[in-house]
């Protein structure tokens, strides 16, 4: 069978597999229709991918990011009035514990990371008098989506046993990332297994180097033409005191009349390491990840005041419309649709946009001097119980509304009305 297996998959995608030794991923990936195979024959799978650094550096922070950010169910008292919906039973689903195993993070975390290289995070509801009480998730290689012809949605879900469950859209919490069909989102894996291929393989190729040694830098020269008992002995030897990274800086002890040259790395070897380092942009670049945050700074300048920009755009390019597809995809599968107009869940990412203490208690100080915040107001944005007396609900007067205050600098800018 494992025979039959080989040669008939050699045929369709020109690939092998020892189908009795290899993993279940890997014999899913292999079984599917060769998209996530690279030009250079490597299969890449989210086992494999995550062993490159960048793309590990890369979902962790998004994912971590996305799992401890602060959110909450909120309810709408009014237009302008929004407070936490207490006491609602679907508040304690994702602030206290989403299901019998996993914690708020827990849970956020590997969604997330499902749907950055998956495209797709499926979870199970669990109901109890007609609310959502509990999330159970399925790993994406179990659910096979698909939009059946009355455009409804069919979710088939593979146990571990084999059997299989069909659930619709009332049965289960879908985030969906980049879409071209509208229903099932695209697989990162799948767009960068190119970019994944030539990281994993400049690995194996720079392991296999360290193993063996390093660049080649020397060069034998011995002054007649050696036998091979000679030339075996001489490689032996040689092999076995520069192979190997434990054998570095060892002394060679050379035979009759050979001699050592020093060779400069080569334009080739170089071109390898400065290959290994542009794919860490690369795969930053997929992920929408500044360099700097998976530690790739040989190229960059922007310290100082660039750094912050660049972290600033960070969660405004890239965080953001992962938050957004968390809170549209919980209100559409987790609200009932009668409530849509007065709950909505809310992450709160002011924190990250945080500058250093200075700054910001330069801005806690003109948000009350300009009647924006009260002291209540900022007490509670650092995590403080309210003051007690009545002053602390106060909004000042703003200095340009004061009669009595003279002008000041800090005036809020002005819109310049000349053309």
């Amino acid at each position: 069978m494992a025979n039959f297996l080989t040669t008939a998959f050699r045929a369709a995608i020109g690939q092998t597999i020892n189908v009795t030794s290899a993993t279940d991923e890997e014999i899913r990936e292999f079984l599917r229709d060769g998209s996530n195979m690279s030009i250079s024959g490597r299969s890449i799978t989210e086992s494999n991918a995550m062993k490159v650094a960048a793309a590990y550096r890369c979902v962790n922070i998004i994912s971590g990011v996305v799992s401890w950010l602060p959110m909450d169910l909120i309810r709408r008292e009014s237009e302008n009035v929004r407070n936490p919906a207490v006491g609602h039973p679907l508040r304690r689903l994702l602030t206290v514990r989403p299901n019998a195993w996993q914690t708020p993070k827990e849970f956020k975390q590997m969604m997330q990371a499902h749907v950055m290289l998956r495209g797709n995070a499926v979870a199970v509801k669990v109901k109890a008098f007609g609310e959502v009480v509990g999330l159970i998730p399925i790993h994406p290689d179990r659910v096979t989506i698909e939009q059946e012809n009355d455009l409804r949605m069919k979710y088939t879900v593979t146990a571990a046993d084999g059997s299989q469950r069909v659930y619709r859209s009332a049965d289960v919490l879908h985030l969906r990332g980049l879409s071209f069909n509208g229903y099932s989102g695209l697989s990162v894996l799948s767009h960068m297994r190119e970019s994944l291929a030539i990281a994993l393989d400049g690995e194996t190729a720079a392991s296999t180097l360290m193993k063996n040694g390093s660049f080649v830098d020397t060069v034998i020269k011995h002054p007649e033409k050696m036998s091979p008992e000679a030339y075996n002995r001489l490689k032996e030897s040689w092999e076995q005191r520069k192979s190997g990274v434990d054998n570095a800086g060892k002394t060679a002890i050379l035979e009759e009349g050979a001699s050592l040259d020093k060779v400069s790395m080569s334009a080739k070897d170089l071109q390898f390491i400065e290959s290994r380092d542009f794919q860490r942009y690369d795969i930053a670049m997929f992920f929408g990840v500044p360099p700097h945050m998976i530690g790739a700074t040989e190229k960059t300048t922007s310290w100082g005041s660039g750094i912050e920009q660049q972290n600033i755009g960070f969660v405004t390019y890239t965080l953001n419309d992962w938050l957004v597809m968390w809170q549209e995809a919980l209100k559409r599968d987790t609200i009932n649709e009668r409530d849509w107009e007065k709950l909505d869940w809310r992450f709160f990412p002011q924190a990250l946009l945080k500058g250093d203490t200075k700054a910001q208690w330069d801005a806690f100080t003109r948000g009350r001097q300009w009647g924006i915040y009260s002291a209540n107001d900022v007490r509670a944005m650092l995590d403080m119980n309210p003051r007690t007396d009545a002053e602390g609900n106060e909004y000042a007067v703003p200095p340009n509304q004061n009669p009595d205050a003279t002008n000041t600098n800090d005036d809020p800018p002005q819109e310049d009305d000349e053309q």
